[in-house]
């Protein structure tokens, strides 16, 4: 955005970008402080999506322990949180039959019982109105876009997309320009891969010293069974096929509600053949016995798609710098094995409000929130990361069939030993660095979907109610445009067809060759384009505001 724009400014004690878990949680903490201590603290939460919990995607069986301590009533307070875990279920699938795993083998920090499945979307809308109540200013359809920083290179707040920009750049009739929101500290709650949280990580260097970070795709649909295959209170999770060895991932299913089912399939990103498609391997993983079954005669009423961190512990970025901090699924707090991370984002949200609501109380603005990070290092946060730390570099070296039984086993000596064998592994390359070229992989054949268990990428993003205004700028930047055709194709046989779930990238063949087709309306925010591209050629950037998917009950 251009410099010369005249911007109105609000200003506030702590800006809070990303209305999720953790940065909600943060809110709510910071006005229990000040009610507490009887003093004043102006908190605003700004949220990309069209309301709170419209970008939300997760599984989600949470673990209530950061919740309990946030809101203790939360039942009493009507909480949509109404579905405790009753079985818990764990299946290495072959391509006709499967192998349950016995519970008793299962590490005691895999056990789900005690946690809830929830919709993450209908409870960040509840923790919402908690945060309103509590006198928190909430801004949804208000993306931020760009860092406002002060004399000192320091963060002074963040500013809002500016409205009623066309597709080439000049100011339709609507145009009206964003808002600068300015705060003594600002926490950054963007989630996986946010686009401001990178930009952070370089200006202050976070990730010095630190593991790469590491990612996941998670893919996800809504179903609502037949009553007499709905089981409420299970949960189910498979490794193995379809995906082979080498390739990191599962399926999950939560039976939650009156007859819903959370479908989903998690592929890791480091998987190196450029011909995999992590959609396709979801709706080929569905038609499996042991799903299916569950499925037939059902109607799917959801999907969506985001990235998850799965680095851990060795790839958390230094987490404060001058003028504020990062919080939740942005820094990556997300534990692999369980597939939990709404815990702790909540946690870190609620520490990092604790040392900006100090700091407020000491006179202080714009300045290290230091005690931000050794409070995480005490919490259960960090222990919750520590103990699975070597899960995904195990399961990435040695591929699922020895990497997923070593990586139990050492759950098992941090559980009752407090140590592992295999001290602290690293992760090795970047997501983007692990694709072979084409020419040394095989293309793989994926059946045509049938409509009644499977689908097509396009009417699975229409249940998304994915929507952008067509007339602004692609928010998918290409740094060289020739990329894609020049170098990708023939090196990977572009893999943004395949990688992307939304049928955002084509690759259009004309009679004047071959073209690269940027769909940007079908995108629903995953990032995954900007993590796994080889050449690192897309930049997501935030669309205008109120765009991208409006998730329901996901």
């Amino acid at each position: 955005m251009a410099d010369t724009v005249e911007r109105e400014s609000m200003e506030y004690d702590v800006v809070i970008v990303g209305g999720g878990p953790a940065g909600l949680a943060a809110a709510i903490r910071l006005k229990q402080l000040a009610a507490s201590a009887g003093r004043e603290v102006s908190v605003c939460v700004l949220e990309k999506g069209s309301e709170i919990g419209a970008h939300i995607l997760s599984g989600a069986v949470i673990d209530p322990i950061a919740i309990n301590e946030l809101i203790p009533d939360w039942k009493a307070k009507g909480a949509p949180i109404d579905t405790p875990v009753t079985r818990d279920r764990f299946y290495f699938l072959g391509p006709a039959g499967s192998i349950r795993l016995p519970n008793v083998l299962m590490p005691p920090l895999m056990s789900n019982h005690g946690n809830y499945i929830v919709s993450l979307g209908n409870l960040c809308r509840w923790l919402a109105t908690q945060a309103e109540a509590l006198g928190v200013e909430i801004y949804p359809g208000f993306p931020a876009a760009d860092i406002v920083y002060g004399d000192k290179g320091e963060v002074k707040g963040v500013v809002t997309g500016d409205l009623g920009v066309a597709r080439d750049g000049h100011h339709k009739d609507s145009y009206t320009p964003g808002m600068n929101l300015l705060g003594k500290y600002t926490l950054f709650a963007e989630g996986a891969r946010g686009s401001l949280t990178k930009i952070l990580c370089d200006k202050f260097q976070l990730r010095e010293g630190r593991d790469t970070q590491k990612f996941g795709i998670g893919l996800k649909e809504l179903w609502e069974l037949k009553p007499e295959h709905h089981q409420r209170g299970l949960v189910m999770h498979t490794v193995g096929w379809p995906l082979d060895n080498a390739t990191g991932g599962g399926a999950f299913l939560y039976h939650w509600g009156e007859n819903f089912c959370s479908l989903g399939f998690v592929v890791h990103l480091n998987y190196a053949n450029p011909y995999l498609s992590p959609f396709d391997e979801f709706q080929r993983v569905k038609h499996h016995p042991r799903i299916r079954a569950m499925l037939e005669g059902g109607k799917r009423i959801g999907y969506g798609a985001r990235a998850i961190t799965e680095g851990g512990l060795q790839s958390v970025p230094r987490l404060a710098f001058p003028g504020g901090a990062l919080i939740g699924c942005c820094a990556g707090f997300m534990n692999v094995p369980r597939i939990k991370g709404s815990h702790n984002a909540m946690k870190t949200g609620m520490l990092a409000a604790e040392a900006a609501f100090a700091a407020l109380g000491a006179g202080r603005a714009g300045d290290v929130l230091e005690g931000y990070e050794p409070a995480y290092r005490r919490s259960h946060v960090y222990r919750d990361l520590k103990r699975v730390r070597n899960v995904k570099p195990l399961w990435s070296r040695l591929g699922t069939f020895l990497g997923v039984p070593l990586a139990a086993i050492d759950m098992w000596t941090n559980q009752l030993l407090g140590l592992s064998v295999f001290g602290t592994l690293k992760h090795g390359k970047p997501d983007y660095a692990t694709l072979k070229h084409a020419s040394a992989c095989k293309p793989i054949d994926y059946p045509r979907p049938d409509g009644i268990i499977s689908f097509d990428k396009l009417s699975s993003v229409f249940l998304s109610n994915t929507s952008h205004e067509e007339d602004q700028p692609v928010h998918l930047v290409l740094r060289d445009p020739t990329i894609p055709i020049r170098v990708n194709l023939p090196e990977y046989a572009e893999p943004a067809q395949r990688y992307c779930p939304a049928g955002v990238y084509e690759v259009v063949r004309d009679t004047a060759g071959p073209r690269f087709q940027i769909n940007a309306q079908n995108c629903v925010h995953c990032k995954t384009c900007d993590i796994k591209d080889p050449a690192q050629n897309i930049t997501w950037v935030t669309p205008e505001g109120g765009g991208g998917p409006n998730y329901s009950n996901m």
